[in-house]
């Protein structure tokens, strides 16, 4: 009798053998995997970050793009033809430097204004151009009646510089000359101050400064247009205003830095009551008709067109 035989088998690889390949094979593709991600990625930062700096020199080399430059023009007072000239001038300077301007018609800010006295138009004309330009850092209120002398100076390097501020305030000196009991700290540093301004021979000098946007400047402007002190009738409106707060509000005065007057707003020789060395050198940065436009023995537009041919001339020759 024979009994059949089952047929041989060759080596079966137990199930475990074959899993454990199998495991081994995807942990090596999850780590290359994982390996190229990381490479890629830090790759992707490296690029990001050598696209944000070179970004970040070209700005500096324009200037601070969050320059605002604020001017107040009346139409009704002043024809094309001068005004034209004023807002050139600012255009060059702000083009040249990578800042900005905001030209504002003062009619369309006598509501706000109501009864008081027009002058009080810059105060509403600055909240307008902080609400406009959100993202800027500095605005810088220049009158009117007043021209860019030296276009090659960034108002970076000579007045907003960290170490240059710093140099510049003049510390334990008069709110309000010659003699105000109310002095300046002299504690503070270039990181405390917001508002940067300079002093005539008589008062604080509202044609003239730079407010830093933040919750003090929205602070200090909603406290110098309050309706009450328009109400008061200061005798130079304003600027008389200004004075008080900031001498009666220590939150105001520990903000507030004074600078020289020629800085950012050297006199004209026919304007008066410059402070000491008040008065327009060649190479400042700005001249300024103060009280050409109150005068009636003097014309805005006269004294302006010397200083204008010569900024002109200036700029054919760089």
């Amino acid at each position: 009798m024979q009994f059949a035989v089952p047929p041989r088998k060759g080596p079966v690889a137990p199930p475990s053998t074959r899993s454990s390949s199998l495991t081994f094979q995807r942990r090596k593709q999850l780590k290359t995997i994982t390996t190229l991600s990381i490479a890629l990625f830090t790759l992707f930062l490296l690029l990001s970050q050598l696209f944000y700096s070179s970004t970040e020199t070209a700005a500096a080399a324009r200037g601070t793009p969050g320059l605002v430059i604020v001017t107040v023009l009346d139409h009704t007072l002043y024809g094309d033809h001068y005004l034209q000239k004023i807002i050139k001038n600012r255009e060059h300077y702000a083009q040249r430097h990578g800042y900005t301007n905001f030209f504002a018609n003062l009619s369309d800010y006598d509501s706000y204004i109501g009864y008081a006295p027009r002058s009080w138009g810059i105060v509403p004309v600055l909240r307008h151009a902080m609400a406009k330009h959100p993202s800027s850092t500095y605005f810088f209120h220049l009158d009117a009646h007043a021209l860019f002398m030296d276009p090659s100076k960034t108002l970076d390097a000579h007045l907003l510089n960290k170490h240059r501020l710093e140099a510049l305030m003049r510390r334990d000196v008069p709110i309000v000359p010659p003699d105000s009991i109310i002095k300046t700290f002299s504690h503070l540093r270039s990181d405390d101050i917001d508002l940067m301004i300079t002093t005539d021979a008589e008062d604080l000098s509202t044609g003239s400064f730079v407010l830093r946007q933040g919750d003090f400047a929205r602070f200090f402007l909603d406290t110098w247009f309050d309706p009450l002190y328009r109400s008061y009738n200061f005798a130079k409106a304003e600027t008389h205003t200004l004075e008080h707060v900031v001498q009666w509000h220590p939150t105001a005065l520990a903000r507030l830095a004074l600078i020289p007057q020629r800085v950012i707003n050297a006199y004209s020789k026919d304007s008066p009551s410059a402070g000491v060395d008040g008065t327009y050198k060649d190479g400042d940065l700005v001249i300024r008709f103060f009280g050409c436009d109150t005068d009636p023995e003097r014309n805005c537009e006269r004294e302006l067109d010397p200083y204008y041919s010569l900024w002109a001339k200036k700029l054919k020759f760089e």
